[in-house]
């Protein structure tokens, strides 16, 4: 079992394939690329059949995310970590659970893999596959809720990972869905998920404008859940 793929976010099970850095980073794209085509995939099919209805078009959303994490984290989690996320792979970077080397080609190709994702939901709906996103998402109160999911996001994960690994799949994707909603930013705290969305002006995008402040939040909410967890997850040693 490789470094990168010891840090997963599913428990790997004894039988799980061994995987060089380069199954690793495939596994890393693919999985980006199809969360992608998922959010915004389903924010246009959601969209489209709610008439209008916003909050119809957000429960389409919300849902089909929700369940395609859960999945995807449980077939590529003992592969390659299944992070799909720079900020998650930050994370690992900070707690020593994998190079900064490998770390930098996970955020690349975690961008690349999103990208991929965008492009391939808008050439299922026949929409322009080249977009730049007219959704601005500013403020304060955006800004707090980004800080806000990423935390709980990274607080998920490693509550998980400490107390019961098995559960990861399910507790992100439950996570995520709830944070959709009880968050005005509909939590997308993933700084590859906020470039490659900013590439889509339908339902789930955000405008160039609006990425610079997503980022910094999630990076911020990042660096806070590593520093609380790690020491309120600490194993205490007994003399």
């Amino acid at each position: 079992m490789t470094e990168a793929a010891s840090a997963s976010l599913s428990d790997p099970q004894p039988a799980a394939v061994p995987t060089d850095l380069a199954r690793q980073l495939v596994a890393e794209g693919l999985g980006t690329a199809l969360l992608l085509a998922v959010i915004i995939g389903s924010g246009i099919m959601g969209d489209r059949l709610a008439g209008g209805n916003a909050a119809v078009a957000l429960l389409g959303n919300t849902l089909s995310t929700g369940a395609a994490l859960v999945v995807l984290i449980t077939i590529l989690g003992p592969l390659s970590g299944a992070h799909f996320n720079p900020a998650v792979t930050l994370a690992v970077l900070l707690r020593r659970e994998i190079r900064p080397r490998v770390a930098g080609l996970f955020v690349l190709v975690q961008t690349l893999g999103a990208v991929v994702g965008v492009i391939a939901a808008h050439a299922m709906f026949g929409e322009a596959l080249l977009q730049v996103s007219t959704k601005l998402r500013d403020g304060p109160a955006q800004m707090l809720s980004e800080f806000i999911a990423t935390f709980g996001l990274l607080a998920t994960i490693l509550g998980s990972i400490r107390f019961n690994r098995h559960f990861v799949p399910v507790a992100v994707g439950l996570y995520i869905t709830s944070a959709y909603w009880f968050t005005a930013s509909t939590s997308f705290a993933n700084p590859a998920v906020t470039l490659a969305r900013s590439l889509s002006d339908t339902f789930a995008g955000i405008a160039p404008a609006s990425v610079p402040g997503f980022l910094a939040a999630q990076v911020a909410g990042t660096l806070a859940a590593v520093w609380l967890f790690g020491w309120l997850l600490k194993e205490e040693r007994t003399a």
